[in-house]
């Protein structure tokens, strides 16, 4: 769970190297969290009132009031995340754990955050998609100098509008981004806003995507498209967990895409509306019922639906590479090919040798197949009736008559009514009826079936000679 004493013999060690006594003692105590685990919604103990958010496989920074300021402190730090279990990766967040913890501020809020770094370069902090003195926008070298390590530098700007925001390094942007470096930022409405309707569960989490080879703990930071693992809120299927709702719950998802790539995010058995982006809430004119939203580089959407169906609803991005862990990109076709003679020959070389993609790329989710140690299975985890076949950025959302408000528990896997489970067809098969093709294409080729053309064939030597 969370923990404010703990961190004092950590980042607050470093900052009290480089800051005076009566200087730490203005300073709001950090927070840590290392567990991967969903928190429950952070209910705020001070300030305006609001509806709280939960971020999937994170948590909210707590905050203290200050005169009349609400206070936070970010510590950029190394990390390690637990992406699934069984894999680990050596990242770069805040306050223990990458994405650093979600900011959640009401509209009018005067804010100030301190932020401390731990790294062994400098850096800073943008606040993505807010409004706010130019001197407070976090890019290093036009806005501010970077922060040195060790240092603590302070934001401080007034929350002017309600929405969905991120925040992330303009510092070696590159780098530290790659690193895990990000995190989440909510702004709720003060009073009742006509684009912002109340919801019963309001999760958040961000896309994000590294490159470590398996075996490996670090991400490569130079790799552009090819990346092999892609994951919400740094975590992967099957370590993300479910998003649980009670059915008929009113729900919004608030995600923002800090990858090199766009996401289709596609939710199973339900429409939603698209009623938010970087620039605020949608007009209600402009909204129109969606499965699948785009979701762009630098982007954030808020999409909310009525749960009104049960059942354990598959939710993921559409990009099929995008649902799987570890994987390589130049491995060659071999559906339908044979590998039983070679077989025979490798394994008597080598005994563990395993067939690969012969009939597709199923059968690597149920082999128990030798990895190396800290790596996650392409393809892994299982449901009620099996392998999922799935990795990546996918989860499942679950919709339960008897899940209790405000619970946000998992409930276990859904029990179908008899007579609604797909099932195996055990009668005849008839002979299938197979059509002729009538069309001809657009553009069919001209003269009658069996006729000759004549063909002139000019010689170099200035004859002719017809054939």
């Amino acid at each position: 769970m969370l923990s404010r004493r703990n961190l004092l013999g950590g980042a607050a060690a470093v900052a009290t190297a480089t800051v005076s006594k009566v200087a730490m003692a203005t300073l709001p105590e950090p927070v840590l969290q290392t567990r991967p685990d969903t928190m429950p919604p952070l209910l705020p103990p001070t300030g305006r009132p609001y509806n709280p958010v939960v971020t999937l496989n994170g948590w909210t920074l707590p905050w203290r009031m200050n005169q009349g300021v609400k206070e936070f402190h970010l510590v950029a730090e190394p990390v390690v995340r637990e992406m699934t279990p069984g894999f680990k990766a050596h990242l770069w967040g805040y306050n223990g754990q990458s994405p650093g913890p979600t900011i959640e501020v009401v509209e009018g809020d005067r804010v100030r955050i301190f932020v401390t770094n731990r790294l062994a370069e400098h850096t800073s902090i943008h606040w993505h998609g807010q409004r706010l003195p130019n001197g407070m926008d976090g890019v290093t070298g036009l806005t501010q100098p970077g922060i040195p390590p060790g240092k603590t530098f302070v934001y401080e700007f007034v929350a002017r509008r309600p929405g969905t925001f991120m925040y992330h390094p303009h510092a070696d942007e590159m780098v530290q981004m790659a690193m895990g470096m990000m995190g989440f930022w909510v702004t709720h409405p003060r009073t009742k806003h006509p684009l912002i309707d109340e919801v019963d569960r309001d999760f958040c989490f961000l896309l994000g995507s590294y490159d470590i080879d398996p075996g490996s703990y670090t991400p490569k930071i130079m790799t552009m498209l090819d990346f092999n693992l892609w994951a919400w809120n740094s975590r992967i299927f099957p370590g993300i967990d479910s998003l649980n709702v009670r059915h008929n719950d009113r729900v919004r998802l608030r995600i923002g895409n800090l990858t090199m790539t766009n996401h289709p995010i596609h939710l199973h058995g339900h429409e939603f509306l698209v009623t938010g982006t970087d620039g605020g809430p949608t007009p209600k004119s402009t909204r129109q019922y969606e499965v699948t939203a785009d979701i762009a580089v630098g982007q954030m959407r808020q999409l909310e639906f009525l749960a009104d169906e049960e059942g354990d609803w598959a939710f993921h991005c559409h990009k099929s590479h995008h649902t799987m862990n570890a994987m390589g990109h130049n491995v060659p076709t071999m559906i339908g090919v044979d590998h039983s003679g070679v077989v025979r020959k490798i394994t008597g070389l080598i005994p563990d040798y395993m067939v690969m993609g012969e009939r597709g790329m199923a059968d690597m989710a149920e082999m128990e197949m030798p990895l190396p140690d800290n790596t996650a299975p392409m393809m892994s985890g299982q449901g009620p009736f099996g392998s999922v076949e799935m990795g990546g950025m996918f989860s499942v959302v679950k919709v339960r008559k008897d899940q209790k408000p405000g619970d946000y528990s998992d409930p276990g896997w859904f029990k179908h009514p008899p007579g609604t489970v797909a099932y195996e067809f055990n009668g005849t098969l008839p002979e299938p009826a197979r059509f002729q093709a009538e069309g001809q294409g657009s553009m069919p080729r001209q003269g009658r079936p069996g006729t000759q053309a004549e063909v002139k064939v000019r010689k170099p030597s200035g004859g002719h000679a017809g054939h």
